[in-house]
């Protein structure tokens, strides 16, 4: 068995001139908004270097405790979540108030609208947060103390007069 094999040749293409080559590559340039900006990096020319990334800014502990409560006083994790990141009385609150999810809407999930701290000294933060539930915003106040590992717990949560609620019952024999 042969095996041939053909080859054919072209004739050389014409070179273009210089001003040619570059129409021709504007042409096969990306059109419309996606390719009206130079190519490269978005916001960046040709020739520049790249911005030194920076890292993302870390959340300080009072926002992000904020959130970890609203979690669980909104029914989205369960109270055992915080086991490891409350100290005294807070985890014992957290049971107490959970089993209600006071922060749980009927419709979209709760918002943390604002958060902000008061150091009264170093290793301790008292912060309150509001939160939207649908039409209403709620009151929320926690104390954050720094363990000996450097990490920041949990040591107490009030939510807007929860812990004062009068039952429904005596309220009707003062009426």
């Amino acid at each position: 068995m042969q095996t041939s094999v053909t080859t054919t040749t072209t004739a050389a293409a014409p070179a273009l001139a210089p001003e040619a080559a570059a129409r021709r590559r504007a042409r096969t340039a990306p059109r419309g908004p996606a390719g009206t900006g130079p190519r490269g990096r978005a916001g960046t020319r040709p020739g520049t270097p790249a911005p030194a990334r920076t890292a993302p800014r870390a959340l300080p502990p009072h926002a992000v405790f904020a959130e970890r409560l609203l979690a669980v006083l909104s029914g989205e994790r369960p109270v055992h979540w915080m086991l490891g990141q409350t100290v005294g009385e807070a985890y014992e609150q957290l049971v107490r108030l959970a089993p209600e999810t006071p922060l749980r809407s009927g419709g979209a999930r709760p918002v943390l609208r604002r958060c902000a701290a008061h150091p009264p000294r170093t290793g301790v933060v008292e912060a309150f947060a509001s939160i939207a539930v649908g039409e209403r915003v709620r009151a929320m106040a926690f104390r954050l103390e720094r363990g000996a590992d450097g990490r920041w717990r949990c040591a107490a949560v009030e939510l807007d007069g929860l812990h004062a609620r009068v039952p429904a019952q005596s309220r009707a024999g003062r009426a």
